[in-house]
């Protein structure tokens, strides 16, 4: 499976890890960075790992952050990213079972590395069950394109003042 890969300063050293186990499994890896514990923004590469999965260059987005809430916020911000913020094996596996999650974002103060390897494994390993969630995935991207148009209908609106 091809995976990108993204994390702040906070999250470096737990994405570092992540990455070695990853590519143990037989991973191929995109790693967005940040290639250091300097200190940066996490949007910059919550964004950059949302666009990978979303332009389908990476199968799965993987970030960590201090504690993931961030990076998944960003995430959702790009159309067709459905990121989740999970600490528990059970919320990874809920979260690809029911909404079909592409992103997972990971918190580096939150989860010492063998729980963040578990989650990790639980969302990787964990696919969407179709059936009545489907409906409800639909439902979401029709969300997602309304209020694309409504935004691009306001800056238009804007501009034309």
């Amino acid at each position: 499976m091809k995976i990108a890969l993204g994390a702040d300063h906070a999250g470096f050293e737990l994405k570092e890890q992540l990455k070695q186990h990853l590519a143990k499994a037989g991973h191929e890896l995109l790693d967005e960075g940040t290639k250091d514990s300097s200190p940066v923004d996490y949007p910059d590469f919550a964004r950059v790992v949302a666009h990978d999965v979303a332009e389908k260059r990476a199968q799965i987005g993987v970030l960590v952050c201090g504690s993931g809430i961030g990076m998944a916020i960003t995430a959702n911000k790009v159309a067709g990213i459905r990121a989740v913020c999970a600490v528990t094996e059970h919320e990874a596996q809920l979260s690809r079972e029911h909404n079909d999650a592409n992103v997972i974002a990971i918190g580096a103060r939150l989860l010492k590395l063998d729980q963040a390897i578990k989650v990790l494994d639980e969302f990787l390993r964990s696919s969407f069950a179709f059936g009545r969630h489907t409906p409800r995935l639909e439902k979401i991207a029709a969300i997602e394109l309304e209020e694309a148009k409504a935004a691009a209908q306001k800056a238009a609106a804007k501009i034309n003042a």
